[in-house]
Parts: structure tokens; sequence; C-alpha cells
């Protein structure tokens, strides 16, 4: 998001100074593609070390909205096509196609966001993991969302890239594994899936 720590990355030395190669690294725990762990909005929430890596590898599947109109809602009602493979306890993708605007500043708004309907319906669901290619779920009530989600144990990942790839209608396994940064509120990651 604009306001956060800018990704900083520094040649430290290199093979002519010390006889080898080593950058530095400056970035926000929600950097890019990453995980929001409960810590995010709880200070005795989970913080991304504490989360079971069983929970970040997960069966999932792709929701295709790339029909959602800039700034629209992204609805309960969105997802009844896709109703037969939404079971409890399972994880979603949404592909909403706004990763076409990275890094342009268009990026972080006017997207399709969740709704709070749909959050409270993710929760309902008992969610293992809400995926999205948003830089955020909800712009304006962002803090509902995260609590609603976060609070029902749902695991966020926000900023995912070339979800296209990913097959219609079918289940993969995901993978969204933090690095284990103790005691903090998230991650970036690298997010990828294995396809039957």
């Amino acid at each position: 998001m604009p306001m956060d720590p800018k990704l900083s990355i520094s040649k430290h030395c290199t093979l002519n100074t010390l006889g080898y190669n080593l950058s530095r690294v400056i970035m926000s725990t929600h950097q890019g593609t990453h995980l929001d762990a409960p810590k995010h909005f709880f200070d005795k929430g989970e913080s991304v070390d504490e989360i079971a890596l069983t929970r970040c590898i997960t069966k999932a599947v792709k929701v295709d909205l790339t029909g959602k109109e800039p700034g629209a809602a992204i609805e309960p009602s969105d997802l009844e096509p896709f109703a037969d493979k939404i079971e409890l306890g399972c994880s979603v993708l949404l592909q909403t196609g706004w990763e076409k605007y990275y890094p342009e500043d268009a990026y972080f708004s006017g997207f399709p966001y969740v709704s709070k309907s749909l959050a409270d319906w993710f929760a309902a669901k008992e969610m293992k993991l809400v995926g999205m290619d948003i830089p955020t779920p909800n712009g304006v009530d962002w803090k509902y969302v995260h609590i609603k989600m976060l609070s029902a144990g749902i695991l966020i990942v926000e900023g995912l890239t070339n979800m296209g790839q990913l097959p219609e209608k079918e289940e993969f396994t995901f993978y969204a594994l933090p690095l284990k940064l103790k005691g903090c509120d998230g991650s970036p990651i690298r997010a990828f899936a294995i396809c039957n």
C-alpha cells in the first residue's frame, strides 16, 4: 500500500570488496504478495511464525471474477457458480484481473473488493485461506473485513499474480509459505500452485 515502507535493495558487499556478493533488503512485512497473520489486527493474535505451515499448504479453488467492474463489491452471490467446489473449510482464490494495473498507482484504488457480507460468509464457511489479486480485501471497510476473517482463523493472502494460469472449477494445491519472522504480523510469500 502507498503508506507502507518502501522496498529497498542495495549491495552490501561484492566479489571485489569482500570476495562474495551479499545484498541488503529493507521491506514491509506486507510487501508484494504476502500473507496476513492474525497479529496484523490483534495484539495477542497469532504471529506469522506461530502459524503451522500445514495451514499454508491447502486445497483451493479459483473463483473467476474478472467480469466484475472496477470498484464493485464481491458478494456471496458472485461465488454461487462455484458452490459445488466451495465446501466447508476449503480455501478460495479470488481472481479479479486487477493485477494488470500493478505497479501503477491505479492498482491501489478502485479495485473490486470483498464486501462485509462476503467476509461474514467466508467466516461462516470456515474458510482456511482466502487469496486475492488485489492489494487488500477492502479499501474502505478494511478493518471490519480483516477482523472478521482473521478472528475466524482465515489466513489472508493479498497481491497474487498469474492467476489466469490456474484451472477453472478444478481443485489444486496452493502454497503460501511465509518467512518465519518471530512476532511479526505478516510476511512476503512465494505463492505457487500444483495442479493435477
